[in-house]
């Protein structure tokens, strides 16, 4: 087998390969007698096929198919010798001649590499980045403290309707009289909150309301006729505009939500039983987990203005655009060339920050395993948990959904991903000189948006 490869403008590759007979036809032999042991012919035990049958039958597509395979071997394992960095997948050469594979050997396949540019980057503490370090003030903790209270608060008997107040009561669509009608509607049990209501008007008139109080009240007008009306009359979403007219509104309950009283039980389920003793460890511990949440917020910044420092100090790459654009558009057959173009500049922009931080992570000789993606796919899985008010999950819980999302495959590849950046923020964070920059967070969110705008 003779392997040549052309890379005259160092990023655009020609790699040859010519195929000899000696070079797969024990494989294809090999291959064969398999095919013999399996084939089920009528009129022939099991392996007992005479080979030239089994030759004229399945000769050529087990002659392409081993010749596949071993110049597929020999591609990525030329590229792996020579440390090649190609860039996405070979693709055949538009020189490529066809091969008619039924002739003798030789047999010669030319294959198009992009090569990915060649650059030099060192960071070191000669190299100065931003670091904004958020303030855990007690604003900030109050507003944490408040967010507990709420989530654990309560829905209470209310006296008289306030803002924010959860009504129940009986609906009864009325005549054009005013009158409840006759097989009209009724809903018992209707639950409306008036803050949400689009209509002023009908707002006003829940004010003080008690349970007992009749209204008079237009859900259609209350809602502007939108999806609400089907749900606060229980019907078809088609059928809303069929009731645009009155009902009487029955109140039976007023419930008034109670914020949690900042004491034991709070601090028992926010932390756990017996974790926190009193207010001022409850807000120590408020602010030592705040820090945490917000160190992951600081790192990411800071990753993001490195991305930017380097990608500077990097300067343009060239790359073999055309090539790639071709590569690009047969992983996306189903798209056309505007989609290519209109993509290409962010694709490209995506992969001159991989390769930067590929080079670094090699630099500071960071690697990943399969251990810190699945604490990653943890860290996902807490932070989904904490949504729902979830704080303390069993790590078995945590573990399975992790498990979960692991077996995604995009997702494994993101939390992939996560891992490197992770650790070549770790690692880079010792190494440049920071920075550091105090800010609140409310500032450090309108940057962040601001950047993303």
């Amino acid at each position: 087998m003779k392997v040549s490869f052309e890379n005259p403008d160092k990023i655009n590759g020609l790699l040859t390969i010519t195929v000899e007979e000696d070079d797969y036809k024990n494989d294809v032999e090999k291959e064969l007698k398999n095919y013999r042991k399996r084939a089920n012919v009528p009129g022939f035990r099991p392996g007992m096929v005479p080979m030239g049958l089994i030759k004229r039958q399945f000769g050529s597509a087990v002659k392409m198919d081993v010749i596949n395979k071993v110049v597929s071997d020999e591609i990525n394992k030329y590229l792996t010798d020579n440390k090649v960095n190609m860039l996405g997948q070979p693709l055949a050469s538009e020189k490529q001649e066809p091969q008619d594979l039924d002739k003798p050997a030789p047999y010669t396949f030319m294959f198009d590499i992009a090569v990915a540019p060649e650059f030099d980057i060192t960071l070191d503490d000669k190299d100065t980045v931003d670091y904004y370090d958020i303030t855990v003030d007690d604003a900030l903790v109050n507003r944490q403290v408040e967010m507990f209270q709420d989530r654990f608060g309560k829905y209470g008997n209310g006296e008289s309707y306030q803002d924010g107040d959860v009504l129940k009561g009986d609906l009864r669509e009325l005549d054009e009289n005013g009158n409840t009608k006759e097989g009209g509607l009724t809903v018992e049990g209707a639950t409306i909150m008036p803050q949400y209501l689009k209509d002023d008007e009908q707002k006003k008139l829940f004010e003080g309301a008690k349970a007992g109080d009749i209204l008079t009240i237009n859900p259609h007008k209350a809602y502007a006729g939108g999806a609400e009306v089907a749900s606060l009359l229980k019907i078809d979403r088609e059928k809303k505009d069929d009731y645009q007219g009155d009902f009487s509104y029955q109140i039976t309950e007023v419930q008034h939500f109670e914020k949690h009283p900042v004491d034991q039980e709070l601090f028992d389920m926010v932390y756990g039983k017996d974790q926190v003793k009193d207010e001022n460890d409850f807000r120590a511990k408020i602010a030592e987990g705040v820090k945490q949440q917000l160190t992951t917020d600081e790192d990411y910044k800071f990753l993001q203005d490195l991305r930017t420092y380097a990608e500077n100090k990097v300067g343009q790459l060239t790359y073999p655009d055309a090539l790639l654009k071709r590569i690009m558009k047969e992983n996306n057959k189903d798209k056309d060339d505007e989609f290519i173009n209109k993509n290409y500049e962010p694709s490209i922009k995506e992969l001159t920050w991989s390769l930067i931080r590929n080079k670094l992570a090699e630099q500071e000789g960071v690697k990943i395993n399969d251990d810190d993606v699945k604490n990653v796919a943890r860290e996902v899985a807490r932070a989904q948990f904490a949504q729902y008010g979830m704080a303390n999950v069993g790590e078995e819980y945590v573990n399975n959904y992790a498990d979960e999302l692991l077996k995604q495959q995009q997702s494994a590849q993101q939390f992939a991903e996560r891992a490197i950046d992770e650790k070549v923020t770790a690692a880079l964070k010792t190494k440049v000189t920071l920075n550091h920059k105090a800010i609140s967070l409310d500032d450090f969110n309108k940057m962040l948006a601001d950047q993303q705008a």
